[in-house]
């Protein structure tokens, strides 16, 4: 895998080539080449503020020698008419650059605001948020940025980097013990780094694992148990390995989840459910 650097790099490039074509010919029409400007991004919609490394990422790969000045960092409240960055560069960067910078702006600040809205709920309890990997098509890198920028945690980012047995690779497989048994040892004849996860649908599934194969895998998916479920999984599996509560958990519920003592609770709606807040980038005319 590219390290995270070029993976942002490519994507961004990607970005930008989608939006500009063969050229930002709006721009082109009416402005010289060589007009240097300014412009600041306006706060409009309080949340938490995310993006600020893509921002500059987008303008200095257009721009390498352009300025890029921060009032605000990741992860910061954000009130409705502040700054958050000022860009000094040419107007044709400028301009190239501000629909992609707005675009990933909004959306992981969005995410973001959603994820720190989970986070705060959690405030007091052991149990921690995580992300999965219902997210957007060549946008995930991002998406998951947000979720940590947020205070959540990521889980999984791909299907390469954590074995999770679902449901269907269960059934496909024959069983929980089988699929279990050749995971692991796949994972070992290999001599791969790889942490497994099992997923469990029922106390019986939780039973079969605590008793076949309980030192073959790292965590317990706990999918779609009601919280009082929950609390008898977890007097089966008596701390003795991680566990993560699923399925269709949100703001309303998580308390529930959050007060059986389960380690994680993951949330698809951190990303997928998330609306983008409103930011604008303004020309500065002095």
């Amino acid at each position: 895998m590219k390290n995270v650097d070029e993976q942002l790099k490519a994507l961004l490039k990607n970005a930008l080539n989608e939006d500009i074509g063969d050229g930002d010919h709006s721009t082109i029409s009416c402005i010289p080449i060589e007009k240097k400007g300014k412009a600041i991004l306006k706060i409009k919609q309080e949340g938490i503020l995310a993006g600020m490394n893509i921002a500059e990422m987008i303008f200095k790969l257009l721009e390498p020698n352009c300025t890029f000045t921060t009032y605000k960092s990741d992860g910061d409240n954000m009130q409705k008419g502040e700054v958050a960055f000022e860009i000094d560069a040419s107007i044709h960067t400028i301009l190239k650059g501000e629909r992609v910078a707005l675009n990933c702006m909004q959306r992981m600040s969005g995410i973001a605001t959603l994820t720190n809205t989970y986070v705060q709920k959690l405030n007091g309890y052991r149990t921690k948020i995580l992300d999965t990997r219902k997210t957007t098509p060549n946008f995930r890198l991002l998406e998951k940025q947000a979720v940590a920028i947020g205070g959540a945690t990521n889980h999984r980012f791909g299907l390469y980097d954590m074995i999770m047995l679902k449901d269907n690779h269960i059934d496909y497989s024959g069983g929980i013990t089988q699929a279990v048994n050749k995971a692991f040892d796949y994972v070992c004849s290999n001599n791969y780094q790889l942490k497994i996860e099992v997923e469990t649908r029922n106390l019986n599934d939780v039973e079969e694992v605590c008793t076949n194969c309980l030192d073959k895998v790292d965590r317990i998916m706990l999918d779609n148990f009601t919280p009082e479920q929950i609390t008898a999984a977890l007097k089966i599996i008596k701390q003795r390995i991680e566990t993560e509560a699923s399925g269709g958990i949100n703001l309303d519920t998580i308390l529930d989840y959050a007060a059986t003592g389960v380690d994680y609770i993951s949330i698809g709606g951190l990303i997928h459910q998330a609306k983008s807040l409103d930011l604008s980038l303004k020309a500065l005319i002095v």
